[in-house]
């Protein structure tokens, strides 16, 4: 019996492998399983004393070295999420993290969060390729359909990454966190397989060595060769 309803396209039913610690190579940067014992002291030392990093994050400042390696240790063991350090090859060291969340290989859907880049990091091609370098290993190896990014509503600064890096805004879910106490309301962002082709384009031209000057100042941007790959 068929009903004259739409009940949208046949999808393949099969499920996404679930991410596991992993190195990632790139030119700029390199991605290693998160390890405490080996990542907590440069990672402290790379964001002592700024504050500002954690403002968005669920955390507060780490008091101490110790208390940055108790916390480092509970992520890096998490079950239900995958973290990986960042190595800025730039800066010849760990200047990083971002992990993997919200894993669902049923209905292959996937998120990037929990990101703290050090402010030396920030703004570099290390932090670009970061990102689209986990971008291609869930799109590419481990056959996600949808690659996900959520942050504060306030968090300007995020909202523009996730703007820059192709994700596309589809809406805020208001009051939907108490984080330190305060309300939330998360924008929610996206990047789907059928997308992913474009946008992998725009990240590869846009981190060939040739398109910065002998000063490191990009000649395109990123927003540029995503708007090219678009038409």
């Amino acid at each position: 019996m068929t009903l004259d309803r739409p009940i949208g396209p046949e999808v393949d039913p099969a499920p996404a492998a679930r991410p596991k610690p992993t190195t990632l190579i790139g030119q700029y940067a390199t991605l290693v399983p998160l390890d405490a014992s080996v990542h907590a002291e440069p990672l402290y030392e790379a964001v002592r004393g700024r504050d500002e990093v954690w403002i968005y994050l669920f955390e507060p400042p780490p008091p101490t070295r110790a208390a940055f390696e108790a916390l480092l240790h509970r992520k890096a063991t998490s079950p239900d999420r995958v973290y990986l350090a960042v190595m800025d090859h730039g800066l010849g060291q760990v200047a990083g993290y971002a992990s993997y969340l919200r894993i669902d290989e049923t209905h292959r859907s996937i998120e990037v969060g929990d990101i703290l880049f050090a402010p030396a990091m920030q703004r570099t091609r290390a932090a670009t390729e970061a990102m689209y370098l986990m971008a291609k290993h869930v799109f590419e190896d481990l056959g996600y359909r949808r690659y996900e990014w959520k942050c504060n509503d306030l968090n300007e600064p995020s909202k523009r990454a996730a703007l820059r890096l192709g994700f596309t805004f589809e809406g805020v879910f208001r009051q939907h966190l108490i984080v330190k106490g305060r309300n939330r309301n998360t924008a929610w962002f996206a990047m789907l397989d059928a997308e992913w082709p474009a946008r992998k384009a725009a990240f590869e031209r846009w981190l060939d060595p040739g398109n910065f000057d002998a000063a490191g100042r990009q000649r395109l941007s990123l927003s540029a060769f995503s708007r090219r790959d678009e038409r």
